[in-house]
């Protein structure tokens, strides 16, 4: 049984993994997260009675916190996911993300350090084993110009949004500590994730919930912008793979093998509601009638597309799911967890409302 120290575990893909390491594994989850916007303790109902999870309210850009946390749980492994990750709201407001993407890192880089050079003295065969996992995204690699290239773990940082720049450099700092000080790091770099818990402001889950009632399906340009497309749970599932089993040093590129144009997305998912929603809202004769194409994104990256041969090569991760299956997942639980998103959308799941992006 190991101890891992999950930042952002209230978030999306955070919960995913807190789930699948309680759920599926015999070890401790200590989740820290500050519960902004997007932080949602109900994505963890399923889990948060075990007594193997434990929840730490906490910024981790704060330094006294992160050390009395490592302090008091004595992490194995550290999983970073916490950060701001919206790129239309790192266009509006870009001083956030760089104060929990980059301040943020650096403070939680400084703790593990300082937690780790004390285990080596205290506990040389725990510090040993000591891993920090950050968890990246394929934006800093800017797009691909060509219909047949990939990115891979040596494409050269090209970021084009406050966002994409913010977790790029992140990633430097990452390296940086791994070769400066020698702290344990690995690096992981995914394509964009989608699945059940995803917060109502992201293309999939907000195409979903504005065809239920009868609004707009807002697509950016001519909707030709091409993702890979990364089911949760199958990230969670190499997340977890990488921190227990990566090598200390290496970055490893997860990707679902989905490319797809953001309109194929869109239309997909009103295909698959007309199969399963056929009374639509009043007025609505087809939900992709619906579909309503606005002006483009400032930056807006044109094609991104993962190589993640390293990881299923090194560590034997594949994902499980198709395009299609993960989809069809996906629609089915929006339509079975009404609540859970309803309580999102009215602010209820933090006691206030909220301005959700619809």
């Amino acid at each position: 049984m190991r101890t891992f120290l999950v930042t952002g575990g209230a978030g999306f893909i955070g919960s995913a993994v807190v789930r699948e390491l309680i759920e599926n594994t015999g070890h401790c989850v200590v989740n820290v997260d500050k519960l902004t916007y997007a932080g949602n303790l109900e994505s963890l109902s399923s889990v948060e009675s075990s007594d193997r999870y434990h929840f730490v309210q906490a910024d981790i850009g704060d330094a006294e916190a992160m050390r009395a946390t490592f302090e008091a749980h004595q992490p194995d492994v550290v999983m970073h996911l916490a950060a701001e990750s919206h790129v239309d709201r790192s266009i509006d407001g870009p001083a956030e993300f760089i104060q929990t993407n980059v301040v943020g890192t650096t403070v939680l880089l400084e703790a593990a350090r300082t937690y780790w050079q004390g285990l080596q003295a205290s506990n040389p065969e725990k510090a040993a084993g000591f891993r920090f996992h950050h968890i990246s995204t394929d934006e800093v690699y800017g797009d691909l110009e060509g219909t047949d290239d990939l990115f891979t773990e040596t494409t050269p940082y090209a970021p084009s949004s406050p966002y994409s720049a913010s977790k790029a450099s992140s990633d430097h700092l990452v390296r940086a500590w791994q070769r400066t000080y020698g702290l344990p790091t690995l690096i992981t770099n995914c394509s964009n994730n989608y699945g059940p818990y995803h917060f109502p402001e992201k293309l999939i889950p907000l195409m979903i919930l504005n065809a239920l009632a009868g609004k707009a399906l807002p697509v950016y340009g001519d909707g030709q912008q091409v993702r890979d497309w990364l089911y949760v749970e199958d990230h969670a599932r190499a997340l977890i793979k990488v921190a227990s089993e990566g090598q200390v040093g290496e970055t490893y590129n997860i990707g679902g093998h989905n490319e797809k144009a953001n309109i194929e997305v869109v239309r997909t998912l009103c295909a698959l509601l007309e199969e399963r929603v056929p009374d639509k809202p009043a007025g609505v004769a087809r939900y992709e009638d619906l579909i309503t194409f606005v002006a483009d994104r400032p930056g807006h990256d044109v094609r991104y597309a993962i190589d993640a041969s390293k990881i299923e090569r090194e560590l034997g991760w594949t994902p499980a799911e198709t395009f299609e299956s993960g989809m069809g997942k996906t629609v089915d639980w929006y339509l079975a967890n009404r609540e859970w998103w309803q309580r999102v959308q009215d602010g209820s799941y933090r006691g206030e409302r909220l301005g959700v992006l619809t």
